[in-house]
């Protein structure tokens, strides 16, 4: 297993992220423009429409016969993903260090960088018909679920990275930390069986895993694998894509998840070089060593006994954050990302 050496990880990353996409509320009218400017040097394409017929791109790139699919802002609000992945384009585009090289040499990877535009210019999970399209993998009712289905049938991965963003409340097993990143090989059946396709995918996450606990050490989770019939990572893994999710988490006086964008670029990097130069996908036990995620964080503690979560929502075309109490009591079990006496 081969790790990035960070400070060239790190160099890239600073040179080349996309400053022109900041903070959480992340939709279409941000990324049109850098889609132009992208299809100089990577193949940009329309591939559909969303149910208010939004434009939905695919960007395309490598020649290599390692097909990887990855998607973003499948939940128009969990956008750090969609930011992460401009970075990595911009890099693809314009650095000339090996590990692009090779992926490009290596890898043919399609990329829909905002799955559900509709969703993400309202900040909502759902699409503009009230549909969950991370629940709606097996009935297909929306446009954009039936677009993905179509892209991965006729893409055929060896891998696909399904890209989200996780609340504040998610902290890592035994430790103190929020849970910054979060991984998940998903299951394909209600006993949670290690089939080929689980092991392998567990086998890119720690390589993944490996270079992030050299930055952020103990900030990174294992996410549930309780299988969910109709969700979309568990659908495809199920029918023989390796399906790797990555969930975006909370980093100290993070709100904004700028630092959690980066190492999202770092996993994400990390995960496809280890695809590029990897065709040993066997070992798979250390995934289990990842800390499992905990629901043990409240936004802010007051007075010891009153949680409160922040609440995000776009108001007159503004976005705004609210304070929401959670629970009041007992909060001996819980952490405060802040608190207040």
């Amino acid at each position: 297993m081969e790790i990035i050496n960070l400070e060239n990880l790190a160099a890239n990353y600073q040179n080349q992220k996309e400053t022109a996409l900041f903070g959480k509320w992340i939709h279409y009218k941000h990324i049109s423009p850098i889609l132009s400017k992208l299809s100089d040097n990577l193949e940009v394409s329309v591939i559909g429409e969303s149910e208010q017929n939004t434009p939905i791109h695919s960007v395309r790139f490598g020649t290599g016969p390692k097909r990887i699919l990855l998607w973003t802002q499948m939940h128009g609000n969990e956008s750090t993903g969609t930011k992460a992945i401009f970075d990595f384009f911009n890099c693809i585009a314009h650095s000339n260090d090996a590990i692009y090289k090779r992926i490009l040499k290596e890898c043919t990877v399609l990329c829909v960088p905002m799955l559900n535009p509709d969703g993400s210019f309202n900040y909502t999970r759902v699409n503009a018909n009230n549909v969950d399209l991370n629940r709606d993998a097996v009935v297909k009712k929306a446009k954009e679920s039936r677009l993905l289905r179509r892209v991965l049938d006729e893409f055929n991965p060896l891998f696909c990275f399904n890209l989200h963003d996780q609340r504040t409340i998610f902290g890592v097993e035994e430790t103190l930390n929020p849970a910054t990143i979060s991984f998940l090989a998903p299951s394909e059946e209600k006993t949670r069986m290690l089939t080929k396709g689980r092991k392998e995918t567990m086998n890119v996450i720690i390589a993944m895993n490996s270079l992030l606990q050299k930055v952020i050490p103990n900030h990174i989770g294992r996410y549930t694998d309780e299988f969910y019939p109709t969700a979309t990572g568990d659908n495809f893994q199920k029918l023989g894509y390796n399906t790797i999710l990555i969930e975006a988490g909370h980093y100290p006086d993070d709100y904004d998840r700028e630092e959690t964008r980066k190492f999202n670029f770092y996993a994400i990097v990390q995960g496809i070089y280890h695809i590029a130069t990897t065709n040993d996908f066997t070992n798979y036990e250390s995934y289990f060593e990842i800390p499992n995620n905990q629901k043990n964080f409240f936004d802010i503690i007051e007075n010891g006994n009153k949680g409160y979560l922040y609440v995000d929502k776009i108001i007159d075309g503004k976005f705004t954050t609210e304070k929401k109490l959670e629970k009041e009591g007992d909060l001996s079990d819980f952490i405060g990302h802040s608190v207040n006496l």
